[in-house]
């Protein structure tokens, strides 16, 4: 088990001494509970990554502490905590298991999309409050076989029969889709519809059939289980979201995505940080008097780590302020240039927590050495790294910086002396 995590849990200290990843508090009651839930996570991460096997028991904890159901609003019967808040539980779980903490944050997209874009049709809205009283896990399929992982287009189209709808898809990828309640699938509006035209379905679990075409022997993020599937399912047309897909990618899938997406890389550094604290410590205790000399790898590594903190603490402030606009004020009336910086914002938080990541836990292997090489010891940071491997693939980092240019192209700075 993870050391930081058992002093947090009030476990006896053993020979390393480090300091709890966060302390608990009686308030926020979320808080508490996700560092119950990252405990348990982190006794099985080992094993769920050399299984490549769903963390069936640390679901099996945020099920039972209603975690799935914290970013559902009141009205709804969940918690309507923050975006912020959400992140920070990301966070929390990938300092136990980092697949953990992805598919909480994958399934919170899914969430926020369906409240954002669905809320107001009658079905939408009681599949909510369904998913606050049973504690169902949602999943997606934006990935199609003919065009790979450009989830702007789609190749399969949705069928609709009067009231029904039916979808075919042949998906490479989606991740977690044989534990899911349900699956948000994007497809073309029609048969005659441009690639691009595309709408989301949300499918449940007792309406799809998912027929299993690759498996997941992955280097990193094993847990995940992202296995391909074909996916055919059929319902009511009103499971088809109202707003087109685009919308829904560029207002809240997207920077939703990368704001948690983000929390989980920096909890998994954090935690890599605290393996390399409690091995310098170890070190000097061996040698009273003596700094060792990876203190000052470890001093970059903290740096680096603090960086990132502060990057995402960015990104949640403009998260929020881009939640009041939209509250506020119609999209039209919206500076062009406002809405361009967010989206610039929001990819270059991805692109350069990703990075980072992987900076800080190679300087942490470094620091540690083959103690942290090695798997099974208290400072192993194998699976941190090889789970990190996967930051800058997910929307390929050349793709979202290529993205990101084309946006500030478009921007033009305000001259010195104007607003």
């Amino acid at each position: 088990m993870n050391a930081p995590l058992m002093q947090a849990a009030g476990a006896a200290p053993g020979a390393v001494e480090t300091a709890p990843l966060t302390a608990i508090e009686p308030e926020p009651g979320w808080r508490a509970a996700a560092l119950r839930v990252a405990q348990i996570a982190a006794q099985h991460a080992d094993s769920v990554d050399q299984q490549a096997r769903f963390p069936v028991e640390a679901f099996d904890a945020i099920r039972r502490e209603r975690l799935l159901s914290t970013m559902v609003p009141a009205r709804f019967g969940g918690a309507g905590l923050s975006l912020a808040d959400v992140a920070a539980i990301c966070e929390i779980l990938a300092q136990g298991c980092a697949s953990t903490a992805m598919i909480y944050a994958m399934h919170q997209i899914q969430v926020a999309c369906i409240e954002e874009h669905g809320s107001e049709v009658a079905w939408h809205r009681d599949l909510l409050g369904q998913l606050v009283e049973n504690q169902w896990l949602l999943a997606s399929a934006t990935s199609e076989e003919t065009i790979g992982g450009n989830m702007r287009t789609s190749a399969c189209a949705v069928e609709i029969d009067g009231d029904l709808f039916r979808i075919e898809k042949l998906a490479p990828t989606i991740s977690y889709g044989a534990h899911a309640d349900g699956i948000l699938v994007t497809a073309r509006r029609t048969a005659e519809s441009a690639a691009s035209d595309q709408v989301m379905i949300v499918a449940l679990r007792d309406q799809t059939q998912l027929e299993k075409r690759g498996g997941w022997d992955s280097m990193g993020m094993r847990g995940t289980c992202s296995e391909g599937f074909r996916l055919v399912a059929t319902g009511l047309a009103v499971q088809i979201l109202p707003t087109p897909f685009a919308q829904i990618a560029d207002q809240t899938m997207l920077p939703v995505s990368h704001t948690l997406w983000a929390a989980v890389w920096t909890g998994i550094a954090a935690d890599a940080v605290n393996r390399a604290k409690a091995f310098f410590r170890a070190q000097a205790r061996g040698k009273p008097g003596f700094v060792p000399p990876s203190g000052v790898r470890l001093a970059e590594a903290v740096g680096l780590l603090q960086m990132m903190q502060a990057r995402l603490a960015i990104a949640l402030d403009a998260a929020r302020a881009a939640h009041q606009a939209k509250l506020g004020t119609c999209q039209a009336d919206a500076p062009l240039s406002a809405m361009l910086s967010f989206a610039s914002d929001m990819n270059t938080l991805k692109t350069s927590i990703s990075m980072t990541a992987l900076q800080v836990v190679q300087e942490v292997l470094l620091i540690c050495g083959m103690a942290g090489y090695k798997n099974g010891t208290e400072y192993s940071v194998g699976r941190h790294l090889r789970d990190l491997h996967s930051a800058p693939l997910m929307i390929n980092n050349d793709r979202i910086a290529m993205n990101t240019a084309s946006l500030l192209l478009a921007q033009r700075p305000a001259a010195p002396g104007r607003a």
